[in-house]
C-alpha cells in the first residue's frame, strides 16, 4: 500500500501538475576513471610527456559543490619553468617553419579529438570549477571546439591573410579559474595557428581540464613541446612571465594582477596582452521587451555564478519601466535553482573557493550597511558546498563600492536613468570597458548607444554571446588586446622586418626618472654662440624679424606655463633658435584641448578627415624648399637629402589620407543569426614622443595614422631637432584642421613623456626614445592599463615603407569593438 501511494505521488500526471524538478545527475564514472588512471596525482605536461619532479609540494583540487578531493597537482618551481620554456623554444624552431597547411592539419586534428572526448571534458570542468554541467556541456566545450576549427582555418591562411607578419616565439599563457578550459583555448589557438609555441599556467584552483587537454593534444599528434602545461601558484606564474626566453605574455584575470604583469614585463621587449576585469552595464530602455530583458539579465549576471569578467553586473533601467522590471526580475529570481554542478536541472552551481564567497559576502553586507535594499532568491541553498544565492541590490548611488568595483559573483546592482544620454553617461562612468548590452526594439537607438559605450563588446538584446570569429577584449582598465577573430591574431605576431627586441635598460628609479624640469639644457644666455638670422636689404644685412617658437595646442600658439625656453643647436654647435620648454601644466592644458577636440573629430565623416590630410600634403609641398632648407641647416644633411625627406613626408600624408575611409571594420562571420559588426574605433587621446631621426618624416609618420583613424594627439617633437614640427603648425592652420586634434609640446622628451603616460585621461602612449624611457613608459602605464607602443631604444628606418608605415600603425591607432545585432521577426525559429 505504501509503495502504491509513493507511485501515485510521483506519477507523470502529478509531476505535470506540480512542475517540480527532480534531480537529473550527470554520471561522473568516466571522469573518475580518468582521475584514477593517473592515480589522482598529476605532474606537469612538458615536451609531450608527464613530468613529476622530486621534492615538489602539491595542491589538492576539490569539487566546490561537494568538497570532495579530486586530485593533487604539483606546485612548480623555477626549474620547471626553465624546463618547459626550453622545450617550447626547441619546438618553435621546427613548428614555426612548418607549411601552413601542416599546422592547419594539426589544429583540425585537435578539434576532432576534443569532440571525441567532449563529455569527459565537460564533466571534469564542472567538477573542478563548480559550474553547472549544462553550461560546460552546452557553452564552454563547444566553444573550445569552435576555436580549434576556426583557427585551423587561420593557420591555413596565415601566409596570405597575415602577409608581412611573423610569429613571436614562445608564448606564456596565464589563465583564470572561471572558464579554465575555454579561456586557455582562446590563447593557444591563435598562438599555434601563427606558428608560436606555448607554455600554459592554469589557475591554482582549476588545473584539471588544462592537463586533460594537453593529453588530448598529444593523442591528436601535436608535436612535443608545442603545447606545455605547468602548474603552480600565482608567484610561479610570475616566474614564467619573467623568463627571458618568453617572447609574449597572454593573460586573462584581475586588473590588479594585470598591473603587476605590466610592471614585471616593462622594458623587456616582451609583447603583452591583458584581458582584465569589468563592471559591464546592462541598459534597458522603455522600448524593450521586458520579458526578454529579464531572461537576458539571468544570462548576464547569474551565468557561471556571476564569475564572468563580462557579467552584466550593473542594471541600468529607464525610470518609466523600472518598477515593472524589478517586479518581474524578483519573480524570476524566485525560480532559480542552486545545486550540485553535475545536476542537469540547476541554474547555478557552487562558487570556486571559500575566499571568493567571503569577498562576495563582504560586498553585499557593506551595501546593506549603507542603506541599500538587498533582495536574495528565496529558493533553498544546499547546506554542503560553496553556494551563494542570486542577489539584487537597489537603492544605491554612483559612488557606492558595489557599483564601482567588480564583485565577481552572483550580485546585480540596479540603478535608473531618464534619458539615453544619461544612460550612456552612467554606462561609461567606470574605469572598466570590457562589455555592455543594450535592450530596445528601436534599432537606431540601439546602434547609437552601442557606438557611444566605451567597451570592447556590446550586445544588442542579448548578453554573454561569444564566438571564435569575433574578438573579445576591453578598453580602459579592462585591458588591451583581443582574443578571437582576425583581430586576435595580431597579438601573436610581429612585423616581418622586426627582430625580438632584447633591451638592457638596467634599473630605473621610477620616482625620480625625468622628474626634474629644465635641468638637461639650461637656457642661460651667453653659454653658446648664437647664429644670428640676417636678411639683405638695400645692399646691407640687417637682423631678420625674430621668430618666437611657442607651443601649439587647442589650435593656437601658446607661451609655456613655466616661461622658460631651451636652446636648439645646429650641427656646428651654435644656437639656431630657442623653443618653449614645456612642463606638466602644459601637458594638462594640451590633454584638455585634445579631449575637447576628440569627440567631434572622431565623428567626422572619414572623407572629410581625408580631405584635411590631403590638404596638409598640398600645403607642405608649397613650402617644400623652405622646409628642406630648414632641415638642412638644422641637421647638417645635404639639401638634396632634406628635399627627399620632405617629399617622403608628402607621400606619407597621401598614404594615410587614403586610409581615412578604408580601415573602419568588417562584418564578422560568427554563428549568430544576425550580424556581428566589428568596428575599429579610435583609441582616444594619444601621447606621442618622436625620435630624433628624420625629424620631419618621423613626426608625420606618427601623427598622421593616429589622426586619420579619429584620435587626437599630443606630440612631443624631436628633442634635438624640433623646428620642422613647429613649422608644421602653419600647415595645420592652413589645412582646416580643427583646433586640438594635433597639439605640440616641445621640451625634454622623457620629462614630457613622464607626465603624459602618468595622466589618467590619456588612453595610449607611443614612445620612440631610449631603453630607459621605454621601460619607464611601460611600467608607468600600468596605473590605468593604457596601451603603449615603445621602441626600446632601437632606431627605425623611417624612409622604409614597412618600418615607417603600414598595418602596424593602424593596429596601434585603433581598438576593436564588436557589436552583436540579432534578428528574428520572420525566421526566428
Amino acid at each position: 500500500m505504501a509503495a502504491s501511494t509513493a507511485a501515485e505521488r510521483h506519477s507523470v500526471k502529478d509531476i505535470f501538475m506540480s512542475m517540480e524538478y527532480g534531480p537529473a545527475p550527470e554520471a561522473a564514472n568516466i571522469a573518475q576513471a580518468w582521475l584514477d588512471s593517473h592515480q589522482r596525482s598529476f605532474g606537469h605536461f612538458i615536451d609531450g610527456k608527464w613530468l613529476k619532479p622530486d621534492g615538489r609540494k602539491t595542491y589538492t583540487t576539490k569539487n566546490p559543490a561537494t568538497g570532495e578531493a579530486l586530485a593533487t597537482t604539483v606546485q612548480g618551481e623555477e626549474e620547471d619553468v626553465e624546463t618547459a620554456v626550453k622545450a617550447a623554444r626547441k619546438a618553435f624552431e621546427s613548428w614555426s617553419k612548418l607549411p601552413c597547411h601542416v599546422r592547419a592539419r594539426y589544429l583540425y586534428s585537435i578539434a576532432r579529438t576534443v569532440q571525441k572526448h567532449q563529455r569527459l571534458l565537460s564533466v571534469i570542468e564542472s567538477m573542478d570549477n563548480g559550474k553547472p554541467i549544462r553550461e560546460s556541456r552546452d557553452c564552454d566545450v563547444p566553444l573550445v571546439v569552435r576555436h580549434f576549427y576556426h583557427h585551423a582555418g587561420w593557420a591555413q591562411l596565415r601566409d596570405t591573410e597575415m602577409n608581412g607578419w611573423k610569429p613571436l616565439g614562445v608564448i606564456a599563457a596565464i589563465v583564470p579559474w572561471n572558464f579554465p578550459l575555454m579561456l586557455l583555448t582562446w590563447k593557444i589557438c591563435p598562438a599555434l595557428a601563427m606558428g608560436n609555441t606555448v607554455v600554459l599556467k592554469p589557475a591554482t584552483y582549476t588545473r584539471l581540464t588544462a592537463l586533460l587537454l594537453a593529453e588530448i593534444c598529444a593523442e591528436a599528434g601535436l608535436p612535443p613541446g608545442v603545447f606545455n602545461v605547468v602548474t603552480g601558484n600565482g608567484a610561479f606564474g610570475g616566474k614564467l612571465a619573467d623568463h627571458p626566453d618568453v617572447d609574449k605574455v597572454a593573460f586573462t584575470g584581475s586588473t590588479e594582477v594585470g598591473r603587476t604583469l605590466r610592471k614585471a614585463t616593462a622594458g623587456t621587449g616582451k609583447k603583452l596582452s591583458l584581458e582584465l576585469g569589468g563592471k559591464s552595464p546592462f541598459i534597458v530602455f522603455d522600448t524593450s521587451d521586458l520579458d526578454s530583458a529579464v531572461e537576458g539579465i539571468v544570462d548576464a549576471i547569474w551565468f557561471n555564478q556571476g564569475q564572468v569578467c563580462s557579467a552584466g553586473s550593473r542594471l541600468l533601467m529607464q525610470e518609466s519601466i523600472s518598477e515593472d522590471l524589478i517586479r518581474r526580475l524578483k519573480q524570476r529570481m524566485s525560480h532559480l535553482r542552486l545545486g550540485d554542478s553535475l545536476d542537469k536541472t540547476i541554474d547555478m552551481g557552487a562558487l570556486v573557493d571559500e575566499t571568493q564567497k567571503k569577498t562576495i559576502e563582504e560586498f553585499v553586507e557593506e551595501a546593506r550597511a549603507e542603506g541599500a535594499d538587498v533582495f536574495q532568491s528565496p529558493g533553498p541553498i544546499p547546506k554542503k558546498g560553496l553556494f551563494y544565492p542570486p542577489t539584487l541590490i537597489t537603492g544605491v548611488n554612483t559612488t557606492s563600492r558595489c557599483v564601482r568595483e567588480e564583485i565577481f559573483g552572483p550580485v546585480l546592482v540596479a540603478m535608473t536613468f531618464r534619458t539615453a544620454k544619461e544612460a550612456i553617461a552612467l554606462g561609461n562612468s567606470t574605469p572598466y570597458g570590457l562589455a555592455a548590452s543594450v535592450w530596445t526594439e528601436n534599432l537606431p537607438l540601439a546602434l547609437e548607444v552601442a557606438l557611444s559605450i566605451k567597451a570592447g563588446t556590446v550586445w544588442v538584446n542579448g548578453h554573454n554571446m561569444f564566438d571564435a570569429a569575433a574578438g573579445f577584449g576591453g578598453y580602459k582598465e579592462s585591458g588591451f588586446g583581443r582574443d578571437g577573430g582576425k583581430e586576435g591574431l595580431y597579438e601573436y605576431v610581429r612585423p616581418s622586418w622586426e627582430s625580438r627586441p632584447q633591451p638592457n635598460p638596467g634599473e630605473v628609479n621610477y620616482k625620480t626618472f625625468a622628474a626634474s624640469y629644465g635641468t638637461d639644457l639650461l637656457p642661460i644666455p651667453g653659454q653658446k654662440d648664437i647664429q644670428p638670422s640676417l636678411i639683405r636689404l638695400q645692399d646691407s644685412q640687417i637682423p631678420s624679424v625674430d621668430r618666437t617658437y611657442k607651443l601649439y595646442y587647442a589650435g593656437a600658439q601658446k607661451r609655456p606655463d613655466g616661461m622658460y625656453s631651451r636652446p636648439v643647436f645646429g650641427p656646428d654647435g651654435t644656437v639656431v633658435a630657442y623653443v618653449s620648454d614645456s612642463n606638466r601644466k602644459d601637458v594638462r592644458n594640451a590633454v584638455e584641448a585634445a579631449h575637447k577636440a576628440a569627440p567631434g573629430w572622431g565623428k567626422r565623416a572619414a572623407h572629410n578627415r581625408a580631405q584635411i590630410v590631403y590638404y596638409m600634403a598640398e600645403n607642405l609641398e608649397l613650402r617644400r624648399d623652405e622646409v628642406a632648407q630648414r632641415l638642412s641647416t638644422l641637421t647638417g644633411q645635404s639639401k638634396e637629402k632634406a628635399l627627399q625627406e620632405v617629399d617622403l613626408s608628402v607621400q606619407r600624408l597621401f598614404y594615410w589620407g587614403a586610409y581615412c575611409d578604408k580601415y573602419g571594420g568588417t562584418v564578422q562571420e560568427t554563428l549568430l543569426y544576425g550580424a556581428t559588426v566589428m568596428i575599429r574605433e579610435p583609441v582616444g587621446v594619444v601621447g606621442i614622443a618622436c625620435p630624433d631621426e628624420y625629424p620631419l618624416l618621423s613626426f608625420v609618420s606618427l601623427f598622421a595614422p593616429a589622426i586619420v583613424r579619429g584620435n587626437a594627439v599630443i606630440m612631443i617633437p624631436s628633442e634635438k631637432f624640433p623646428l620642422p614640427a613647429l613649422d608644421f603648425y602653419q600647415v595645420f592652420d592652413t589645412s582646416d584642421l580643427p583646433g586640438g586634434v594635433v597639439n605640440l609640446l616641445t621640451g625634454g622628451r622623457d620629462h614630457l613623456a613622464k607626465y603624459l603616460v602618468e595622466h589618467q585621461d590619456v588612453q595610449a602612449m607611443w614612445y620612440f626614445g631610449s631603453e630607459q624611457g621605454s621601460k619607464f613608459v611601460e611600467w608607468s602605464s600600468a596605473e590605468n592599463c593604457k596601451r603603449t607602443w615603445v621602441n626600446y631604444g632601437h632606431v627605425r628606418d623611417w624612409e622604409d615603407a614597412q618600418q615607417g608605415s603600414g598595418e602596424e600603425f593602424l593596429y596601434q591607432a585603433t581598438q576593436c569593438k564588436n557589436i552583436w545585432i540579432p534578428m528574428g521577426e520572420i525566421f526566428a525559429n
